[in-house]
This record gives structure tokens, C-alpha cells and sequence, in this order.
């Protein structure tokens, strides 16, 4: 397995940043003692591991650059169950989640009701994906505002009716459905959202805060108060209006004012970084 340096470099920074502004780059190197002692837990997502084709592979990498665990996607896309599990076994990496991929496709919030019904059944399945790797949460996007017939207030009213057909599960699995703030139209500031998820009153539903994706439309911190406990793991990237996306730490995210936010919330949990591969 040959992995270039700045690939090394690129991610070790990247992990140490998240954890901590004081953090080495070298932070990989710590003993698992020090990492039980973290607040903060890191992972990348499973389309930025590029050069590494076998599963086993993939989790030995992120072990040796430092990262805690793995986040994988369902359905499954190059890889099985079996193969999971014993990468998982053989690394000590757990699984914390998967992300569901159909959701932009087949939407909880689309005007079909056939549609709906299979985004349901998709939901379910990437719940019992999850339960099966071992994670604990589907990171989902529940709709997207269109049209006429994909309206704000349309979208809010399908979605909540079809997470709610999926938590009988997600409670019995004890995986829960968190929603992730993405540039879909939908509940695009903290109070939005806020109501949104409250309005399902579900202790296996939260947030899959998005750091990014937040910072176009109010600061990052802002989003993390308004939200408070209902924020579960987060996603990690950077933002700004010049560039769009870009390397964590050349954006207009305030790193220093987020860690306060998130210290403010005794937020503790995973953090993905979604960054480029490779």
C-alpha cells in the first residue's frame, strides 16, 4: 500500500484542526489512551479514501493516519456486510454511521406517492445497514424544494411523515435518523430547523450538523447555539463566499468562535471531515 506524504500531511492536519487548534499534525501518533480522552471523534468520508480498493485496506489507512472510526454509505457500493465486519474486527475501526445515497434521488418529499414510499423503504433498509455494521445513525436529507410540488411547506409535511414510518425501527435497532442541513431550500436557517426537528418530538431523531454548508446563510456558531443538544455528530468543511468550498481553515467558517459553540453545548460525538480525496 503506498500512500504519498502530502496525502499523510493533508489528513493528519486536517484531523488534528478538528480536534483542536493546539493539536500537533502529528496527533495520529497518540496512544489509544489519549484518544479515549477526546470530546471530539473523527472520521472521513468514505469517497474522500482514494489509491485503497480493498475494503480492509481503506479502514487500515484511516487507522494509521489517526482518524477513530468509519463512516460508510448504504446501499452498500463496493463492498459487503462480511467484508465490513471483519475490516471493522481486524482494525479495532468501529463504524459510527452510513450515509443514505438514495436520498437525493429518491426523495421522502417528492409528489409521487410511489416514490415516497420507496424513499421510506430505502430509509429502512440503510437503518438496518447501520444496526448490522454496528453504527449507531443514517444520515439523511429529507427533501428538496423544487417546484409547486416540491413547496417548503410540502417538504417539511411529507419528510416528518416519512421518517416517523421508519423510527419503529430506528428505536428497536437503536439507530437514529439524523438530518443533515444541505443546500436543498429547506429549512435554511437555525430557527427553521430547529422547529423542523422539533415538531417530530423523537428522541432517534437529530442533527447532522453540517459546519460548511451552514455558513452561507448565518454564521456557524450561530446555527450551533440556536440547535444545542439536538446537534448529534457534525460534518467538517470549510465555506466561503469567494472560493465556495474550500480546505478547512482558508474559509469564512470562525474555527476559534465554533469551538466556543460547541463547548457552550457540551457538544461531544463524531466529526466527518468532507473534504476532497485523495
Amino acid at each position: 500500500m503506498i500512500v504519498r506524504e502530502s496525502r499523510r500531511r493533508f489528513l493528519g492536519q486536517t484531523s488534528a484542526f478538528v480536534i483542536g487548534g493546539s493539536i500537533s499534525p502529528f496527533a495520529f501518533a497518540e496512544t489509544l489512551a489519549e484518544r479515549k480522552k477526546k470530546r471530539l471523534y473523527t472520521a472521513v468520508k468514505w469517497g474522500m479514501i482514494e489509491g485503497v480498493q480493498s475494503v480492509t485496506g481503506r479502514f487500515e489507512l484511516c487507522k494509521e493516519l489517526g482518524f477513530d472510526g468509519m463512516e460508510l454509505i448504504s446501499p452498500p457500493s463496493g463492498f459487503t456486510i462480511a467484508q465490513v465486519q471483519e475490516a471493522s474486527q481486524r482494525t479495532g475501526m468501529p463504524i459510527h454511521g452510513l450515509v443514505n445515497e438514495k436520498h437525493w434521488q429518491v426523495r421522502l418529499s417528492s409528489s409521487l406517492v410511489n416514490e415516497r414510499a420507496q424513499a421510506v423503504k430505502i430509509l429502512k433498509q440503510a437503518i438496518r445497514d447501520a444496526h448490522l455494521y454496528g453504527g449507531d445513525s443514517v444520515l439523511l436529507v429529507p427533501g428538496m424544494v423544487t417546484s409547486d410540488e416540491e413547496t417548503h411547506d410540502l417538504v417539511w409535511r411529507r419528510s416528518i411523515q416519512g421518517i416517523r414510518e421508519a423510527l419503529p425501527i430506528a428505536s428497536r435497532l437503536g439507530v437514529r435518523v439524523l438530518i443533515e442541513n444541505v443546500w436543498n431550500g429547506f429549512c435554511e436557517t437555525p430557527d427553521l430547523l430547529r422547529d423542523y426537528l422539533d415538531e417530530m418530538a423523537s428522541p432517534w431523531v437529530g442533527c447532522y450538523f453540517d459546519l460548511g454548508n451552514a455558513q452561507k446563510f448565518a454564521p456557524t456558531e450561530e446555527w450551533i447555539r440556536v440547535l444545542g443538544s439536538r446537534i448529534v455528530k457534525l460534518d467538517v468543511k470549510d465555506w466561503s463566499r469567494q472560493d465556495g468550498f474550500c480546505k478547512i481553515g482558508d474559509g469564512d467558517v470562525d474555527w476559534p468562535a465554533v469551538r466556543s459553540a460547541l463547548d457552550d453545548i457540551s457538544f461531544t460525538g463524531w466529526c466527518t471531515a468532507e473534504v476532497e480525496g485523495g
